[in-house]
């Protein structure tokens, strides 16, 4: 059982992920589909439409060092797809999206519903889990993080969407400035 402190905790974790998602939300509106897909520099991951028609992003086992570059369309698929469906599916709830793996989105409007869609599922999936739930481990579908709390997760996911909702914003910023130049 967990004490007041835990519980404020909880709560405050919860809503400091509703600001950021908020803020997240806020920089996407608008987004075309030039920006969408704009690679600003040369060799760039992003999603493509593949042989088969169906999109997919670039992606190799080993990250090479440095990473790449990523698009919005790239940024957009591991914050929707990689981390909120994954994360829900391995614990709070069945996978949200119609799309797995490496498939996703040619167009945003399309990718910012999904993306939506992973967000929702994933807060209640945490809402679920109640103020006491959210100190329980993750348990062994987890592997190393195991023993870890779904409030460390969820403090992961805050750097995630604050980390890559930056990008995201920087490169809303810097489109109009440099796409012109292309």
């Amino acid at each position: 059982m967990v004490g007041e402190a835990e519980r404020r905790i909880a709560r405050t974790v919860i809503g400091s992920l509703d600001f950021v998602w908020s803020r997240i939300s806020d920089r996407v509106a608008g987004l075309s589909e030039r920006e969408y897909l704009w690679e600003p520099v040369a060799g760039c991951w992003s999603a493509r439409p593949g042989a088969d028609g169906r999109w997919k992003v670039d992606r190799v086992a080993e990250e090479p060092s440095p990473p790449p570059v990523t698009t919005i369309a790239w940024r957009l698929w591991h914050i929707g797809s990689e981390c909120l469906a994954g994360f829900t599916a391995r614990g709070l709830g069945p996978w949200p999206l119609e799309v797995r793996g490496r498939e996703w989105y040619g167009e945003p409007e399309a990718a910012l519903t999904a993306v939506d869609r992973a967000w929702r599922a994933f807060r209640a999936g945490l809402v679920g889990l109640g103020e006491d739930g959210l100190w329980r481990e993750l348990g062994p579908d987890w592997g190393p993080y195991a023993t870890d709390t779904w409030t460390a997760l969820a403090l992961h996911v805050m750097d995630e969407l604050a980390h890559h909702g930056a990008e995201i914003a920087l490169l809303r910023d810097l489109y109009p400035r440099l796409a012109a130049a292309e």
